[in-house]
């Protein structure tokens, strides 16, 4: 090669052999875990969050999937972010997952996530997340969601609150949005950001899929004041 001819050879790349776990199977142990480290005993745990103790059992036993509100809540009462929750047996402080290429003569900064290899996780609410890369050392969330039609991040008249900022991009279908007194209809290539303790709900009220890019930044903290 001559002086000064840049290298077209691409960059040697190595792939970790750990497997990824199964998101769903592993969430109640997690959850678990998660309770007994923060010393809250099971009936505490629902006083605080209005829910019976057999629902938060049954779903630390994975016989339930939690909904995206009691996701957020719980969270929220164990001061990490929904994607430590989720995900943190699959994260590495690399900054990508387990199963994530990483360059191999880089720092922690990059990485890449086959699409074959993300986690997801399906919620009791008609709303699929599938986490697209993890931040070992920020408190944000990159996820991709779908709703089928009739799905919903909380029941229909409730809302959600947390800590943080949220960024949304609709790939395809038609998501309702609404934020405090404000509601918009998000069609394929619409964007919308608003701060998460602004209390907000996202729904399918379509007969199609939607699919979604959500960000959301700074979760982590302080509950919000109705812990969800």
């Amino acid at each position: 090669m001559s002086q000064g001819q840049a290298s077209t050879e691409p960059t040697t790349i190595a792939r970790a052999s750990k497997t990824l776990p199964d998101s769903a199977s592993e969430l109640g142990p997690r959850l678990r875990a998660l309770r007994l480290r923060s010393g809250l005993a099971l009936r505490e745990l629902a006083r605080r969050l209005d829910m019976s103790p057999s629902a938060i059992s049954q779903i630390e036993t994975g016989k339930m999937q939690p909904s995206v509100r009691t996701l957020y809540a719980l969270a929220a009462e164990f001061g990490v972010t929904v994607d430590e929750v989720l995900f943190e047996a699959a994260a590495s402080h690399t900054g990508g997952s387990a199963d994530a290429v990483v360059a191999a003569t880089t720092g922690p900064g990059l990485a890449v996530q086959p699409a074959a290899g993300r986690p997801r996780i399906d919620l009791n609410s008609g709303v699929k997340w599938e986490r697209l890369m993890f931040w070992g050392d920020e408190d944000v969330e990159f996820i991709e969601a779908t709703y089928e039609p009739g799905g919903a991040s909380s029941p229909e008249g409730e809302l959600v609150r947390h800590n943080g900022h949220e960024f949304g991009h609709v790939l395809s279908g038609t998501l309702r949005v609404v934020v405090g007194f404000d509601e918009f209809t998000l069609g394929a290539g619409d964007s919308i950001t608003f701060p998460s303790s602004t209390p907000h709900r996202l729904s399918n009220e379509g007969d199609a899929s939607v699919r979604a890019i959500w960000v959301v930044r700074g979760r982590r903290g302080v509950p919000a004041s109705d812990g969800t």
